[in-house]
Parts: C-alpha cells; structure tokens; sequence
C-alpha cells in the first residue's frame, strides 16, 4: 500500500529545468531628445537576466528530454539538474507552440534514467496516477491522485486543447513534468492548473502521452512536427445544427468550408458533412478531430465516420503535409508607404498553418512588423491579410511592393484581422 517503488523507479527520469533569457533594459527617458542629449551615457542600463524553472522528464536514454515549450521559449541558456544532483547544459532540438511542447538534448557518456510512453488511449477514468515535478522550486515532489477526466477541450492552453484532468497536485513549477500511470509509464505532461489563487485547487490538466510520442519521434529525425493537412475548416455542431441532422446530442466536427484540390475535397467531404468519429474514436469537436489527425500522423490514412445529409458514410482521407503553394516570396517593404517595416508573404496553405490562419486564406500576409516604423505606425499587426490597395485586390508580395510605392497621392487599403475586414485611409 506504498507508492514508494513506483516513486523509486520513475522518479529519477524526472528532471528540473533552468531557462535563463538576456532582457535589454530601457531607460524611461529613451527617445526623449533632451534627456538623451544630457543624460545618453547614465541612461544606458545593464541587461537583466530573466530566468524560469520548470520540469521535463526523459524519454530516451540517450538524453532526449521533454518539457513544455512556455518553459524554455527564448531562452538562451537552458540547463537541467537531474533528481541525483547533477546538471547538464542542454540544448533545444525541437519546440512548438502551438501543442506547447519541445524537446532538449543532454549528452553524457553513461544512458540516463528514462521513462516508457504509454498509450494514453487505454486511459480510463479512475485510474490512479503520480504527478512528479519541482512545484513553486523547492524540489522534486510527487502528488497522487486518479484520472478525473479524459479529452478535455477549451481549456486554452494550446493549439489543440486536449488534455489529460487530474486531482493529483499540480503547481507552478510543475510545468513539463511527468504523469505516469500504476505501471510508471508515462501517461502525460503536466502543463496547466485551473486556479484563481495560482495554487493547486485538484484540477490539473496534462498533454497526452500519445501527442508526445508523435513530437519526439519528428525530433529524432530532425524533422520539424506537422499536423495533417486536411484542406476543410470545421466548427462545433451546435443544438440547432444537432437536431437539424438528426443527432441525439450535439457532437462532432461540422464542415464550413473544403479547398479545392485539397485532400478533404478529394475524398468527397463537403460543407455540411458533419465528423462523427475517426478510425473509431469519437469526435466531440473540432478540437477532438484536430488532436486525432495529429497523433494519427502524416502518411497514414484514416477512416472517418461522416453524417452526410441523412446518410452516414465512412470516408477514407489521406494525411498529407500542408503544401507550399504559392512560394512565399517573403520580402520586407521599403519606401515612403505606410506599409514600410512590414515583413510579408505569399500565404500558402503551410504557411496559413504555421500562422493559425484558416486553411482556405489566400492573399498576402503580414509575417512581421519592424518597431518604430511606418507600418506599425499605421496599425499593422503580424497575420494581418492585405487584401486591396486603392481599390485592387493584391494578389501578391511583388504586386503589393509595386503598388504601394506607385500610389502617389495616398493608400486606401483593406487587412482582414481575426476574420473582420478593416480599412485603414493614409492621405
């Protein structure tokens, strides 16, 4: 009746993880004319070291670590300190932040203490799991508590929002640690709590074993992780929808739109299916078929359970990586134009992923945007879509760079910004 052998077994796979990112420092009088010309010398400041500390676990025992990717994001240094004591530079093999996940490498003569990945889909609710991690900084600590819920959506806290709920003890600090199960196997990554005070209220939330297993094997192969290309945007089905099609209850993925050419429209899916269930696992939401297409895989083919109309079909997709077409031609405007400072693309369907844009967006996309210039100036943001100028609809980063420098006596330009159509006049 003791955790105390499972504890002895898993817990040195467990590591704490130190992030330390250089912060430049800027005086409150920077850019002030007076001040900088009197005082340009005692306003410069030292930069700060900003630091976080998290968990990971590892995963192979050539040194392969997991922890969540807000622990490490921009970090410049990383380091890890093993449950013996020892610590080791580490560097970053891969990170996303879309699943909030990344992975590091530490090497070192000697295998490390690694944990096996369990199939997260065998979990049920009720069974009993450990939650280790270095809560609030103080060291290792191990909590105990069951699965209180599976396929958690709309938490928010990543791409995906698919998540392992747990009772067990999960703090600040905890963050990349591991959820293993009876056998001490890894069942999830600690990444997020449900709290107002900041502290454990027993409603912890975990990535699924399954999702990590799919990114650590691109990290391997030194691949960059990519989701399946579909070519369809989705919404919930909502009570209204439910009862329209005839659902008991309301469930599943419902089709807005299917690109041409695109693999969805190639195997026959159209606006209006609704996804009932993927190689037999229901689809609650879009969330839900998002996380199946994910941990399913490029190359593989799924079957899907369709509700089309009043017939329910099972429809054969193929999972393809997200193409590439048009080239993204990224260039960086200049000139006298509201649009100087602004970085911009060709919007593929990969790069409209890459971006959390809807799949189907065609247009010119606003990557990036250069401090203190024009563009910013005039209210451009990154994943703006520039869709007219003067008038014209802007097909692409060349035609947009030669219209804009031959528009003489101003700018009447449209952007499309989270799914409005905004217009901006610069006279």
């Amino acid at each position: 009746m003791s955790f105390a052998p499972l504890v002895k077994k898993s817990a040195p796979a467990v590591v704490n993880v130190y992030a330390a990112k250089t912060v430049p420092q800027r005086s409150p009088f920077a850019g002030d004319p007076f001040f900088e010309q009197f005082f340009g010398a005692q306003q410069r400041r030292q930069p700060r070291v900003q630091s976080s500390l998290g968990s990971g676990v590892v995963v192979d025992p050539s040194g392969l670590i997991v922890t969540n990717n807000h622990v490490v994001a921009d970090a410049d240094e990383v380091r890890v300190a093993l449950a013996d004591g020892r610590e080791f530079d580490a560097r970053l093999l891969a990170k996303d932040e879309r699943i909030d996940l990344a992975v590091l490498k530490v090497d070192n003569r000697e295998p490390f203490a690694s944990l096996d990945i369990a199939d997260s889909d065998r979990l049920e609710i009720g069974d009993l799991v450990l939650a280790i991690g270095n809560p609030f900084g103080i060291g290792q600590t191990v909590t105990n508590g069951i699965v209180s819920a599976l396929a958690r959506t709309h938490i928010g806290t990543n791409d995906f929002g698919f998540f392992i709920q747990t009772d067990a003890a999960i703090n600040p600090g905890n963050s990349g640690g591991a959820l293993i199960d009876s056998s001490g196997r890894l069942i999830g990554i600690n990444t997020a709590i449900f709290s107002r005070s900041g502290g454990s209220n027993g409603i912890g939330f975990a990535i699924p074993s399954n999702m990590v297993r799919v990114f650590v094997e691109a990290a391997k192969t030194g691949k960059r992780f990519e989701r399946p290309f579909v070519g369809a945007t989705f919404t919930p089905v909502s009570r209204d929808v439910a009862e329209a099609v005839g659902l008991d209850r309301p469930r599943g993925a419902l089709i807005e739109n299917v690109a041409k050419d695109m693999p969805a429209a190639e195997a026959g899916l159209k606006p209006g299916d609704v996804v009932l269930a993927i190689d037999s696992f229901e689809i609650v939401d879009p969330d839900t078929l998002g996380y199946r297409l994910a941990t399913a895989g490029i190359g593989k083919t799924v079957k899907l359970s369709v509700l089309s109309g009043n017939e329910r079909e099972t429809i054969e997709l193929p999972l393809r990586p997200a193409p590439e077409k048009p080239a993204a031609d990224r260039r960086v405007l200049k000139g006298e134009t509201p649009f100087a400072g602004a970085s911009v693309a060709n919007l593929s369907p990969k790069l409209a992923d890459d971006l959390d844009l809807p799949v189907t967006q065609t247009g010119v996309v606003v990557t990036d945007i250069q401090r203190g210039s024009l563009a910013a100036r005039f209210g451009l943001e990154p994943k703006d879509v520039i869709l007219t100028l003067n008038g014209d609809e802007v097909e692409s980063t060349a035609a947009l760079e030669r219209m804009a420098v031959g528009a003489r006596r101003g700018w009447r330009f449209e952007v499309e910004r989270d799914g409005q159509r905004l217009t901006q006049v610069v006279r």
